[in-house]
């Protein structure tokens, strides 16, 4: 089994990913030569800016998996969404508009506003697990809420949320402040899997191989090949397996000898 991405902005001309079919070929390709072999796609949808309807959705991704398979790239795609947290999520689940992370219905990769997180999160996520849903937070790392406020996470992830880290994100990409919380998510045992959110060759791009090597020096080769077997859970709609989660505010920093 190849790594799992399972938040990616392959999907061609559909958002603020890539542009046209080539250059989405192109990811492809860098994304095989990491060790991906799945990638759930996933359009922005219902983020004020990008509608990417599920059957729209359903009908480019199978366009996309025909055209990698006629340029002989060995990757296999999903459909999914990225799906931004509104008022009008419960009305979209009913009319039949919404993708999930798995063909079962069970996870929802579920897109905070970056500014923070809105005072009905709570009721929303309540709505969707009385629907049997579990929503997967997507890169709380980068959200001002969590940032400010980390042990508010410690706080969905008890209520039954799952989340999903950037690979870009532990690697610094988007600054000390965000690879150091990324670091303590781990450390808390509130991370699950790693995802890409690749949607160029630039800042937001593939980085999965060096996260994964990254995660296994410091956390340990079973804590990352926990990660993959998390994403491939999510994708199959498999139960995952829920570790002993800590509060970031009560992880203590391991400290470092230096020998001589």
């Amino acid at each position: 089994m190849g790594l799992i991405d399972l938040h990616c902005h392959i999907l061609p001309g559909v958002d603020d990913g890539s542009k046209d079919l080539e250059m989405s070929l192109a990811m492809a390709r860098v994304a095989v030569k990491q060790g991906i072999s799945h990638i759930l796609v996933t359009p922005h949808h219902m983020d004020g800016t990008y509608l990417n309807h599920k059957a729209d959705v359903l009908q480019k991704t199978a366009a996309f998996q025909t055209a990698l398979t006629t340029a002989e790239i060995p990757l296999t795609v999903f459909p999914g969404q990225e799906v931004h947290l509104t008022g009008d999520l419960l009305k979209a689940l009913d009319d039949d508009d919404i993708l999930f992370m798995d063909e079962g219905g069970r996870y929802l990769l579920l897109e905070l506003p970056h500014s923070g997180i809105p005072e009905y999160t709570e009721d929303m996520v309540f709505e969707l697990q009385t629907r049997g849903i579990t929503p997967v937070i997507a890169h709380p790392e980068r959200n001002h809420g969590f940032q400010q406020e980390p042990d508010r996470l410690y706080d969905f992830v008890k209520m039954g949320c799952l989340t999903q880290l950037t690979d870009s994100s532990y690697l610094g990409v988007f600054g000390d402040k965000v690879e150091k919380l990324t670091s303590k998510i781990i450390n808390a045992n509130l991370g699950f899997a790693f995802a890409s959110d690749a949607h160029n060759f630039k800042g937001r791009r593939f980085l999965m191989d060096a996260a994964f090597n990254k995660l296994t020096e410091q956390a340990g080769e079973q804590v990352a090949q926990q990660f993959n077997k998390n994403a491939k859970a999510i994708i199959n709609g498999d139960d995952v397996v829920m570790p002993e989660v800590a509060k970031i505010s009560a992880v203590k920093r391991k400290r470092r000898f230096w020998l001589f």
